[in-house]
């Protein structure tokens, strides 16, 4: 395994080159663009454009191909077993509304119990509360540990012959945690539950296989994995949406259409309505060619290196309390400065040319259950190195001393 060199690949990145001295730190929010990225979306959108499927010209099969050949892309990344695993969306998102509206729907009634943890995103949590209020279910959350870590024995007990749905976090957007998937999904399983899996932090820093997870479905967004916004991945389990009901109805989910009734399309195409994002496709693949390029295994250590040196310095800050499981965090760390508001430490930050992330992060009941309305985060990429986590440091330690 090579090691990832954080100075070379800045020259990669058009907004680092024309903020030299900038420290990027929050990938996690949205991770900047490669220049292989930005040619590729830029060369399809120049040369190739054209409405994909429904043309009946070259053109127009020239996007199609596009679209495919990207589709196929992701799912070797993903390591899916099929192309009509990989369904296109808007981003994670998207991707969990649609299963919770679909899937959800037709597989959770009176009763049933749908399983999530403290830890989760809003996206993975606001769903399934809609869900048990229209289907009359019950939402048990599995609770987290003192450290802001998951009670996994906990959540195996909550876990009964009722729970249909056990809709979790691979990587914790707020505090780095990385929950144990492929064993949550074996106990899933064991109880013939479905799992959802938010990947949108794991997807871009941990090498991921779904088949190998053992999970059900897996969501992920383009702009966080280096590519463009406005395009995601749903990887779902074949068979387990062929007889789903579309998620939105229109154009090109549709197979046939008469006044009184239509007939839908195959997957993946089914939940793809409307015209396809096609550029946000080839762009996505251009940056799963970069991620792939630098080796995955390589990516994830550079990360934990940088996590681990973060650590260590910040703790030697006064007043700074950092938060999540040591040892059990990945490519983010979350943390509090006593007398310091999260924003006013952001913005102090920003002006030292320290770019980060504070606010409630969309998770609030994991912030709660530490205590917290707010925190700051700081998050990694491929472009950052030792000499970011220093400025980090010191930007922080010197926002606290003027706070004092």
């Amino acid at each position: 395994m090579h090691r990832i060199d954080p100075t070379s690949l800045r020259e990669e990145f058009p907004a680092l080159q024309q903020r030299p001295g900038l420290v990027y730190l929050d990938s996690a929010s949205t991770a900047l663009r490669p220049r292989s990225v930005v040619e590729a979306v830029r060369t399809f959108a120049s040369h190739d454009y054209a409405k994909p499927y429904r043309s009946a010209h070259a053109l127009g099969e020239t996007a199609t191909r596009a679209l495919e050949t990207s589709r196929a892309r992701v799912q070797r990344f993903l390591g899916a077993a099929e192309t009509r695993e990989i369904i296109f969306v808007r981003g994670t998102t998207e991707a969990l509304n649609l299963v919770a509206a679909t899937f959800g729907r037709a597989k959770v009634g009176p009763g049933d119990e749908i399983l999530v943890t403290g830890l989760e995103h809003h996206s993975n949590l606001v769903p399934w509360q809609v869900l048990c209020q229209e289907r009359h279910a019950v939402l048990r959350v599995a609770p987290l540990t003192s450290a802001g870590g998951v009670d996994l024995p906990a959540l195996r007990e909550l876990l009964s012959d009722r729970t249909r749905i056990v809709a979790v976090a691979h990587v914790s957007n707020a505090l780095g945690t990385v929950l144990p998937i492929r064993e949550i999904a074996k106990l899933a399983r064991e109880r013939s539950a479905w799992t959802v899996v938010d990947g949108a932090q794991a997807a871009p820093h941990l090498p991921v296989n779904v088949r190998e997870l053992g999970v059900d479905f897996y969501a992920a967004s383009g702009h966080k994995l280096y590519g463009p916004g406005g395009i995601g991945i749903l990887y779902a389990r074949a068979p387990l949406l062929d007889d789903v009901p579309p998620y939105q109805t229109g154009g090109d989910m549709v197979q046939s259409v008469k006044l009184e009734s239509a007939s839908y399309a195959e997957l993946p195409w089914r939940f793809e309505a409307g015209t396809a994002n096609v550029e946000g496709a080839v762009g996505l693949a251009a940056a799963l060619d970069f991620l792939d390029g630098l080796g995955r295994d390589a990516v994830e250590a550079h990360e934990a290196e940088l996590l681990e040196r973060a650590r260590g310095k910040l703790a030697e800050v006064p007043r700074v309390r950092l938060l999540g499981p040591e040892g059990e965090c990945a490519s983010l760390l979350a943390f509090d400065a006593e007398g310091v508001h999260p924003h006013d430490l952001a913005t102090v930050l920003d002006q030292e040319g320290v770019a980060i992330r504070a606010g409630h992060l969309c998770a609030q009941p994991a912030l709660r259950a530490l205590g917290l309305a707010a925190a700051a985060r700081a998050s990694f990429g491929v472009f950052n190195s030792a000499s970011d986590v220093d400025a980090l440091a010191a930007a922080v330690g010197a926002a606290c001393k003027a706070f004092r």
